[in-house]
């Protein structure tokens, strides 16, 4: 039987998640869950929902319309005149209320709200993982594995069957012969797995706002595949001139300048597939975020390196070039050419952070 304050808390749980689902564009473009997040939640600030109440009066205050006034005259201290200046005031600010909801919930409400299709990965036979499943009942095994209710019902039948159950008073005392356990079979489960390699430019042209944009993309597309799939390995590389392979950290927080050579980006990624992961049984998605400045004579070696390397074993390949005061911007014009001869090769300009939202749905919405 559920109890009254079991359906409560349900429907409260309801209202709260209806209000995130309500401003989950806001979350997404402006990222304020990403500084709250943990292992398996996120902690998230929506607005505490008043429940109505009445307020009484101290004492012997008097009724209802009681009291020094005239009839019309305001009651409590209006809103003053000035630059507001003056004594603190005395009323009731807005109330936040964190709630903790789960990365699983957080990427089933992305999806519900971008309208992503599920991902259909590749490979799905090739890898296997052993795991132990609790699939029969035996006479025989350990404390810790004991079935209770098993247990129980052996004992009563033999009470019942041997005339020494009592009604008016139900004590049942198994024997060893009652004892019933659980017992586990050890099977082999396909599963699928993702690598993700996420590239940034972080040459002189790339401003902190532009890397918090990244930073943003980068939680919510991680979101939504964790959701899509069994296990996700990550790699991290950023560039100006020259590669670097790093850290989650190292990524969102590195600081460089100096120019830009988008190919020593291609070959470390390259590198990475070659070494990690086998792509017959891997699904490989590459995110790069740039914002399109290169060296011009580098272009082409681009280009073959994608046609050549990375294009013809990754899942997806999403180019999200950001706009900044100082690139040009050029580079995803170069991408352009050779869009239509690639159907893996996902492209987004990214204006501000209220474009994130469109740039995943663009990226996330083939289903690949």
């Amino acid at each position: 039987m559920v109890r009254r304050i079991d359906r409560d808390q349900q429907r409260f749980d309801k209202i709260i998640k209806g209000k995130v689902r309500q401003q989950l564009r806001k979350y997404i473009n402006h990222g304020e869950m990403l500084g709250r997040k943990g292992r398996e939640t996120v902690s998230i600030p929506v607005p505490n929902i008043e429940i109505p109440h009445f307020q009484h009066g101290e004492k012997g205050s008097g009724g209802v319309g009681q009291g020094e006034g005239e009839v019309g005259q305001p009651i409590g201290r209006g809103k003053s005149e000035g630059d507001g200046q003056g004594q603190a005031g005395n009323e009731r600010g807005q109330h936040i209320r964190e709630v903790e909801m789960s990365l699983e919930e957080l990427a089933d409400m992305l999806g519900e709200a971008l309208e992503l299709p599920r991902i259909e990965p590749k490979g799905d036979d090739a890898l296997t993982s052993q795991k132990d499943r609790y699939t029969s009942i035996r006479p025989t095994g350990p404390d810790s594995l004991r079935h209770f209710k098993r247990t129980y019902k052996r004992a009563l039948r033999r009470m019942i069957a041997s005339n020494n159950y009592d009604p008016r008073d139900p004590t049942i005392v198994p024997t060893r012969d009652d004892e019933r356990f659980r017992s586990w079979k050890t099977v082999n489960e396909p599963h699928t797995n993702a690598a993700v390699i996420y590239m940034m430019d972080v040459s002189g042209s790339m401003t902190d706002v532009q890397k918090e944009i990244v930073r943003t993309e980068a939680f919510w597309i991680d979101t939504w595949l964790k959701r899509q799939y069994d296990g996700i390995e990550r790699r991290y590389v950023v560039h100006d001139a020259v590669a670097h392979e790093v850290d989650e950290d190292t990524f969102y927080r590195v600081r460089e300048s100096g120019g830009t050579r988008i190919s020593s980006a291609y070959r470390a990624a390259d590198y990475i597939i070659k070494r990690d992961f086998p792509p017959a049984l891997w699904n490989i998605y590459c995110f790069q975020f740039s914002d399109g400045d290169n060296w011009g004579e580098d272009n082409t070696e681009c280009i073959e390196s994608l046609k050549q390397n990375l294009f013809p074993v990754c899942n997806l390949f999403c180019y999200g070039q950001v706009r900044s005061p100082y690139g040009s911007g050029d580079f995803i014009k170069e991408l352009r050419k050779v869009e239509e001869e690639f159907d893996n090769l996902i492209l987004s300009e990214i204006e501000d952070k209220e474009g994130i939202y469109g740039s995943i749905k663009t990226f996330l919405g083939t289903g690949k």
